[in-house]
């Protein structure tokens, strides 16, 4: 398969602490073994309300600063972001979304590029798909991401959610521990907490979620 017939998949993605960057690598590794051409798009967030809280990692007052963009995520206003010339210098035959879960919805970075001019150019009458990472909510977001996207004019296909380890109260320790330290400890300020972030068994779902989706670009026998 040349490069003018390989199906060109384009991966739109928000990562602050790498972890829906895992994911769209995982997969963009899958449909780049299956014959497609995959492109990565890390969207940066460059609205100067909001840099400095993004800009170190890890934070060093995560409680603060995760409360702190509360306000930002309820008013669900664009704010200014970085999108990479990739995402509009070519046509693309299928677009995956990753989206981060921030109180309850989209991330603030994904919801604005989805509101932008080059969401429209990139998803117009094409198929795509949305991945979420989350402690615990993903509907919403997700449910999000294809409304939005899909008022974009693109044509949503499934969609897929990583959920961290945990329920509501430890999964937020867990979260606020890495968030502050960038190290998986075992307990924050005492209690015991769980494994947060990614674990490996989320990436072989998304290795399997990318799979079944490229049998649908790259059929078996124009594969081979």
């Amino acid at each position: 398969m040349d490069s003018a017939t390989k199906p060109a998949v384009l991966m739109v993605y928000f990562s602050y602490t790498h972890q829906t960057e895992k994911v769209m690598e995982a997969m963009a590794e899958v449909l780049r073994d299956r014959g497609c051409e995959t492109t990565l798009a890390r969207i940066e967030f460059t609205d100067p309300r909001y840099e400095k809280r993004f800009k170190q990692f890890p934070m060093p007052k995560p409680f603060l600063e995760v409360v702190a963009m509360i306000p930002a995520e309820l008013r669900h206003r664009p704010a200014q972001i970085g999108i990479p010339d990739v995402v509009t210098e070519r046509e693309y035959d299928f677009v995956f979304i990753g989206s981060p879960t921030w109180w309850l919805s989209t991330d603030i970075p994904i919801r604005s590029f989805l509101e932008s001019d080059a969401a429209t150019k990139v998803l117009n009458g094409k198929p795509f798909t949305g991945a979420v990472c989350c402690r615990r909510y993903w509907k919403h977001n997700l449910n999000t991401v294809r409304r939005m996207g899909t008022k974009r004019g693109g044509d949503f296909v499934d969609g897929i959610h990583f959920r961290y380890q945990g329920g509501q109260v430890r999964s937020l320790f867990s979260l606020l521990s890495f968030l502050g330290s960038g190290e998986y400890k075992e307990r924050y300020h005492g209690v015991k907490i769980p494994p947060t972030n990614l674990q490996d068994y989320h990436l072989d779902e998304a290795r399997e979620f990318a799979s079944a989706l490229g049998n649908r670009l790259v059929p078996a026998s124009s594969s081979e």
